[in-house]
């Protein structure tokens, strides 16, 4: 199929790259690597996933962009040139893009309520507020901490369960309405607007990246974090559940399957160096996971610290009234020095103690694994409010996650509009673009009621990981067995002006295949294994996510 005169392209191959960036470069790569790094073993998981970037992320991110550029259509029309039996797979990645489109601007609506609220002389998730009578901090913030009650209860307002409905919150969803009025103005030019929005999205969030780098190394305890980052644990290597995962984090943290890639590449010019750019693209968003970790780390090392040493002055004061010593007696250098010798020394009153002696322990800090919401907006936001000027830091960051979040959010809406724009009995409508953020909208809306975020969770946790697996496995079988890889080789050399090399070849008719086969039957098994699916939900009495 030759080239499509009439179609809009990107001003320079500059733009294609920044697009691509800001739209793989998300927020998985703030938190969720950083959440793997800290499970499977620190800087040993680095091996596994230099590995699968090798053999499944760039072949696959290349393949994509080599069918969008050479096709010059979106997903749909893409796979239907390919064969007319292949429509489906176009249609399969746009309504998986839609279902990512539903929910995922509602992380960028909480990152607005966060940005909003961090304009305050104190941060409203620094401490608990007073209760109606004034007397006391409100009984539910203190059984939780500030920055859990803030998140779950004034961000959220959460119900105990999914079943427990209640109405929309009100402030979410005018946070949300402001989220997609945004990314319909960064999209409703086409191409001519993402282009130029991408300069900012794409590159914005590493400044931010750079002076968060500077500030976490230099907080206090920060190389506490770092240590725990780059020292490998080499054991975990031999768990098949790290090499899964590894390949899985690649896998979406590059945004294959959903059809954004083909989009994108279906406005280049038709003998741009798309080669090139699949290895850069695919290298950046990588070297931003590792370097985001880096930042998340730091800020991991100053928490656990900043907690650490905190137990050590309940104890240290504790002792100090328990045994009326003198002030400077117990210092937070040899609490663990009097411990064992007052237990030696005065046994019984030390075991009067009993339940009040808590434990410290530096180590178990580190290892409280987070991921997702909570390490952005729970974890990130108490590092913060113990930082001087904390309504500065609090801004960036917010303002960071929601250039991430909206990135991504522009590559999955594109993914959307391009081939129903490519369709002739839709691209008659005046307004596909708005009628698709509308769509999305009122849809999303569910997301702002109290049971929102139970129905968030399911949404990310079961919406898209079988289908885009499926997908990705069904275009690479297509285009290795059935367009087959003698007239793919020569559609890339028209383009490219040389053949396929021997790297991508293996890859894409052999080991890429198996590697999704692979991971395929794994979540099969997992999934009918994990028997019936369920979530966290947060119970007010208790303060836990049972």
């Amino acid at each position: 199929m030759g080239k499509d005169a009439a179609r809009p392209e990107w001003d320079n191959p500059m733009q294609f790259v920044l697009a691509c960036v800001s739209y793989a470069v998300g927020l998985g790569n703030v938190w969720r690597f950083p959440y793997l790094c800290q499970m499977h073993g620190g800087g040993g998981f680095l091996i596994p996933y230099m590995l699968m970037l090798v053999l499944l992320g760039v072949p696959l991110f290349y393949m994509e962009l080599a069918i969008g550029q050479k096709m010059r259509l979106g997903s749909i029309g893409a796979w239907r040139a390919i064969s007319p039996y292949l429509g489906g797979v176009g249609l399969a990645s746009v309504v998986t893009s839609m279902y990512l489109c539903l929910y995922y601007n509602v992380i960028n609506a909480w990152s607005f309520w966060y940005l909003f609220h961090s304009f305050q002389s104190v941060l409203p998730w620094a401490e608990c507020p007073v209760n109606s009578n004034l007397t006391s901090p409100v009984e539910e913030c203190e059984r939780a901490t500030p920055t859990q009650y803030f998140f779950y209860r004034e961000t959220l307002d959460i119900s105990g369960s999914i079943e427990e409905n209640g109405g929309i919150h009100m402030g979410q969803a005018l946070c949300l309405l402001l989220a997609w009025i945004i990314v319909y103005l960064f999209i409703v030019k086409g191409v001519k607007s993402t282009g130029k929005v991408v300069y900012f999205t794409a590159t914005f969030p590493y400044l931010v990246l750079i002076i968060y780098l500077i500030r976490g190394v230099t907080l206090h305890g920060a190389i506490n974090g770092m240590k725990y980052m780059f020292t490998p644990k080499m054991e975990q290597l031999a768990n098949p559940t790290t090499w899964i995962n590894a390949a899985t984090q690649i896998f979406f943290s590059l945004g294959l399957g959903f059809g954004s890639l083909i989009a994108f590449a279906s406005y280049n010019q038709y003998n741009n160096n798309f080669e090139k750019q699949a290895i850069i693209v695919s290298m950046v968003n990588s070297s931003t996971s590792i370097f985001a970790s880096i930042v998340t780390f730091s800020i991991y090392g100053f928490k656990a610290t900043f907690n650490y040493e905190s137990c050590l002055e309940r104890v240290r004061l504790l002792l100090l009234n328990t045994f009326d010593l003198a002030e400077d007696t117990i210092s937070l250098e040899n609490v663990n020095h009097w411990i064992a010798e007052l237990n030696r020394t005065h046994p019984d009153q030390f075991a009067s103690l009993g339940g009040r002696l808590e434990t410290c322990d530096l180590e178990a800090e580190l290892d409280t694994a987070v991921e997702g919401t909570g390490l952005a907006f729970i974890v990130y936001s108490e590092a913060i409010k113990n930082m001087p000027v904390s309504q500065l830091w609090s801004v960036l960051y917010f303002i960071m996650l929601l250039l991430l979040g909206m990135g991504s959010m522009l590559g999955n809406v594109i993914a959307v509009i391009t081939p129903l724009s490519d369709l002739k009995f839709i691209s008659v409508l005046s307004y596909p673009v708005g009628l698709v953020c509308l769509f999305c909208l009122l849809l999303g809306l569910g997301f702002t009621t109290r049971s929102g975020n139970y129905w968030f969770t399911m949404f990310n946790d079961y919406g898209a990981t079988f289908s885009l697996l499926f997908i990705v496995l069904i275009e690479v079988i297509t285009v290795c067995y059935i367009y087959g890889i003698k007239r793919f080789e020569k559609d890339v050399e028209d383009m490219l002006g040389h053949r396929l090399n021997w790297y991508w070849k293996i890859m894409l008719a052999g080991v890429s295949p198996i590697l999704l086969i692979a991971l395929f039957i794994f979540y099969i098994v997992n999934y009918i294994q994990g028997g019936t699916p369920t979530y966290q939900a947060w119970n007010k009495e208790l303060i836990l996510l049972y």
